[in-house]
Formats: C-alpha cells, structure tokens, sequence
C-alpha cells in the first residue's frame, strides 16, 4: 500500500450509527493504521431533507465512544459547496457536463436516462438538473475485496445527475471532489455501495484525476437478511457495551479477537497488529 495512505469514514446524518456503519467505520480506521495512514472523518451534510437534528454530533460522540479518534478535526461536506460548483461549471464548460429537462417521470422504465438531452434542451424545456456525460467505454476496476468489476453506465444508467433539480449537489459529484480534496488513496465503505463506485471513478475521470483504491465490506443483516438500517433487528451498538460490540465487529470483518480481550484499545491494537484484507468475509453478517 502506498506509504501516503489515508483512508475516511464518511457518514450521512440521517440518523444513529449502526452496526454496519460501525463495521466501515472501524474497518477503514484499522485499514489506514495497518498502513501507517491516516484516518479522516467527513459528515456528509449536502441533503437538507435527509438530515436529522442532532444526527452529526451523536454520530461523532459514537466514534469517539468506541476510540475512533480522526487524525484531522471531522468535516462538514457542506462547507465544500464552493468547490463543488467550481467543478461543475469546469464539466459544463469543457462539454462534459450537460443540463437536462428531465424529470424520473422521463426516465426508462429501468431507470435509465434515455439521453433526451444530451445535444441541447427540447424546445420548450426549462433546464432543472446538471447531468455527466458517461464514457462510451465500460469503467472495469478490482476491488480489493470483490475482485474486478465491469460497468457499462451507457447502457446500465446512462448519463447521470451530478446537480439535482433542487439545487443540490448530488452525492456521485460531492463525494468523489471532497475525497480528491482531502487526499483520501482508499475508500473502505459497504458493498451496497459497489454500483455507486463505476459512476464516482467516470466523475474522476472526467476531472483529469486518477481514482483511489476501493475496498468494499459484507453488509451487516438482520436475520431475515435485511440490510440492518433499513431493519427493526436488536443494534449490539445500542443493546452491548462498546467493547462486545467491537469485538463483533471485528468478528465480522473475519477477526476474531482472543478471548478475555475486554478494552477498547487493547481490541484496536490488535486489530491493526493482524489486520489482513483477505480474511474478511464477502458473504453478509447477521446481527442477532
């Protein structure tokens, strides 16, 4: 791994930690120490409906809770909204980036944007959102978990939106600026987000900037094999002590602490201490 890593956790405020995003959070932290790196922390604040009051400072009380300590004070995505429009206007103005009419009602029944307004505005049509053109070619990367992946977004997505129709910046923009930005070599993240990672490297591509290294993670489910924040499933992060919940988490992503290991610290050493991408489990973790 390259000797300047740094690695992020990157959180939405949408509502409490859980147990899965406690698994990218220690997973990207003991990741960016295994390499001598550094570990930051970004609260992804650009959706005002979204949010929820008060989610932010509880979501980095929790880190701090279980000794997620960032290397740099965490950031708010919304404080970056200048650098955000700066690169959507250098997208339009080298063609990269087109405005679009469309509303999902416009969309292919699959969802695919269907390239209406690719080469100018229908007549009579007022612009609402800024899309990306996507590349021709397939995007093709290997995550370091899943192995290579193969994306055509021309016939998969087709062109998509980099500023909503509201105004805000959509988050296959955003996320991929604020990484460039803070120097971040590996996202760690789920892998619900696989499909999201072809759009984010074509928006980095479009920028003339080399993409990081991926490495996705099992998602953590209820036993009915529900993603856990979208389930009412008993959260070890609300119902466990911080350490029982740390060594689970550490069970999930295939390391499995010795027995009698009961500090939050001596759990965090070890994990750095053996850490090995390898072990963790592609299949998904039930939380029971």
């Amino acid at each position: 791994m390259h000797s300047a890593y740094v690695g992020r956790f990157a959180p939405s405020p949408t509502g409490p930690l859980h147990f899965g995003s406690l698994l990218a959070a220690v997973a990207s932290f003991v990741q960016a120490r295994a390499n001598n790196g550094r570990w930051l922390v970004r609260i992804e604040d650009i959706d005002p409906p979204r949010e929820v009051p008060g989610a932010a400072r509880a979501q980095l009380a929790t880190l701090r809770h279980f000794g997620l300590i960032p290397d740099r004070p965490p950031s708010l995505q919304s404080r970056a909204a200048g650098r955000h429009r700066t690169a959507i206007a250098g997208l339009l103005q080298h063609g990269l980036a087109f405005h679009c009419a469309c509303s999902r009602a416009d969309l292919e029944a699959d969802g695919r944007y269907p390239g209406t307004c690719r080469n100018g505005l229908p007549a009579g049509r007022a612009a609402r959102a800024i899309r990306l053109r996507v590349p021709a070619a397939p995007v093709e990367f290997t995550d370091r978990l899943f192995g290579p992946q193969r994306y055509a977004l021309a016939e998969q997505c087709g062109d998509f939106v980099i500023r909503r129709a509201d105004g805000c910046i959509a988050y296959q923009l955003a996320v991929v600026i604020d990484d460039l930005a803070a120097g971040v070599s590996e996202v760690v993240r789920g892998v619900d987000l696989l499909d999201s990672t072809p759009r984010q490297i074509a928006v980095c591509r479009a920028l003339g900037r080399r993409p990081p290294a991926w490495l996705h993670l099992p998602l953590a489910v209820d036993r009915h094999g529900r993603k856990l924040s979208k389930s009412a499933a008993d959260d070890p992060v609300i119902r466990l002590s911080a350490p029982r919940t740390l060594a689970r988490v550490l069970q999930a992503l295939g390391h499995r602490p010795p027995a009698g290991m009961r500090s939050l610290a001596s759990l965090l050493n070890w994990a750095v201490a053996v850490w090995n991408v390898e072990q963790i489990p592609r299949e998904p973790f039930e939380v029971g």
